[in-house]
């Protein structure tokens, strides 16, 4: 990174050989386009190249470069529906589609707080919770599976949505689309 910060081409180089592959693939997951990842992947980098000053202050590259392709992306999102939306105030869109960019939007968001919710999870609450939520199974399947009485789960979920809840008030208010997934 100091090297980077100081201007050396080469470290440059280096860096986006290891990271160009994480941050195209971060990128389209999120955006669900190859086309939208090829651009962030060339957009973050030249952003990293132009900042490259501020290099020197970043403990955690790897979090940092996280952030930094989420919220690109997010934003590369978010013009698409402004766009989608002036479109639409033309005649050239429907508000059906629209209103389906926006909640798609809102749903890739939520599962990015997820996600990370999920890691402030004990790695018993996070079972519990996925198996409870992801594979529909019941409490006492949940226990069967596990070994443990279904208080024990009842008792990891409640925390576990304790601590989600937590997390998503944190980061973004009480948002709508987790509380469907949360209580569908």
């Amino acid at each position: 990174m100091a090297k980077i910060s100081s201007g050396d081409p080469h470290a440059f180089a280096a860096l986006f050989h290891d990271y160009q592959g994480l941050v195209y693939s971060f990128a389209k997951r999120l955006t669900r386009s190859e086309t939208l990842a090829e651009d962030i992947v060339q957009e973050i980098f030249l952003k990293i190249w132009l900042g490259r000053a501020a290099l020197g202050s970043v403990d955690n590259f790897g979090a940092y470069l996280n952030r930094t392709v989420r919220n690109h992306s997010l934003n590369v999102l978010r013009q698409i529906a402004r766009q989608a939306r002036a479109s639409q105030e033309l005649g050239l869109v429907t508000p059906q589609e629209i209103r389906e960019t926006e909640a798609y939007l809102d749903l890739k968001e939520s599962e990015t707080i997820l996600a990370q919710a999920l890691k402030s999870l004990t790695p018993q609450q996070r079972q519990v919770f996925l198996l409870c939520r992801e594979d529909g199974l019941k409490y006492e399947e949940v226990a069967a599976r596990l070994q443990i009485s279904p208080l024990t789960v009842h008792s990891h979920m409640k925390q576990a949505l304790k601590t989600i809840r937590s997390y998503f008030k944190d980061n973004l208010g009480v948002y709508p689309i987790l509380l469907f997934y949360l209580f569908r």
